[in-house]
């Protein structure tokens, strides 16, 4: 079994937790994910099955989209309603407050880690530290926002619910606490759903349980995406039969030989002259050559 399967990821399982229930119902040990969701967090978790584990590493498309609830007037030494919450202003906010900072925090921008990651300093985790009570000093790290709005807002309960498009390694939960100390009130995250990750959206993930049933019924390979799927993004490069066999031992092809009308772009999915997928391609400009970077064969 090789593919991806869709999770929805329930509240209080961590992404590993997760992998380790599939581990038990798909009885395969070779399992990854495509992005850390935080335990109360839901949504799309995609799980790699078999040989698309080495895909992981390489996913063209790693944007991820969350709808946010948040509350302001309140901090948390966890940035969300889960953690020690502690009351911080009264300040009346309305939503063109909310909407005028947005801007701010959109585009490539800086983020603080929060103690509560698993962000890693000097080998060791943030939230274990966090945990002893520790707070170390952390570096801020790039992040990219592609898109911040505010989807529903009640200046009287002071709560709304914010929809995020960005790229790895963004912490919402940080965005709507640098969002609350720029509006001067603080603010916390109530809930987190993602509901897009990698290109693959909501509606195609399935519960514990569905994969569950399935696999008491032996459905479960009708559950799984193709690993192709995760390149749809690349342009696509059909080899003919001395290519495929030639490429598929690790030859480097030649450049010229292969791309024909094809875009002159750095990487390239792989389909061999049965026009079944193979892996992905690297260009090497200075060679002229075509070499494999990752097959799935």
């Amino acid at each position: 079994m090789n593919g991806i399967l869709c999770v929805n990821k329930p509240e209080d399982f961590t992404s590993f937790d997760v992998i380790a229930k599939l581990r038990g119902i798909l009885k395969i040990k070779r399992l990854g994910h495509g992005g850390t969701l935080d335990p109360m967090a839901t949504g799309v978790l995609p799980v790699f099955v078999g040989t698309a584990t080495k895909a992981c590493d390489i996913i063209p498309d790693n944007t991820k989209s969350y709808l946010a609830g948040f509350r302001l007037g309140y901090t948390s030494d966890t940035q969300d309603v889960w953690g020690n919450v502690s009351e911080c202003s009264g300040k009346a906010v309305g939503e063109e407050d909310i909407l005028a900072v947005l801007p701010e925090f959109t585009g490539n921008i800086m983020q603080l880690p929060p103690m509560y990651s698993a962000v890693q300093v000097n080998g060791k985790r943030l939230y274990d530290l966090a945990r002893q009570g520790i707070e170390v000093e952390r570096t801020p790290r790039e992040i990219e926002v592609y898109s911040l709005s505010v989807s529903g807002y009640d200046p009287d309960t002071r709560e709304g619910v914010l929809r995020i498009s960005c790229g790895k390694g963004t912490y919402v939960r940080t965005i709507i606490n640098d969002i609350g100390e720029k509006l001067g009130c603080g603010a916390i995250m109530t809930s987190l759903v993602r509901d897009s990750s990698c290109g693959f959206m909501l509606d195609e993930c399935y519960t514990l349980d569905e994969i569950q049933k399935a696999a008491d019924e032996g459905r479960t390979e009708e559950l799984i995406i193709p690993i192709e799927r995760i390149f749809d993004s690349l342009p696509k490069l059909h080899l003919n039969p001395v290519q495929t066999r030639m490429y598929s031992n690790g030859v480097k092809l030649d450049i010229g030989r292969v791309r024909n009308i094809l875009p002159d772009t750095d990487r390239y999915s792989v389909y061999g002259s049965d026009r079944n997928f193979i892996g992905t391609a690297v260009t090497d400009r200075e060679a002229g050559v075509l070499r494999v970077e990752k097959n799935f064969i």
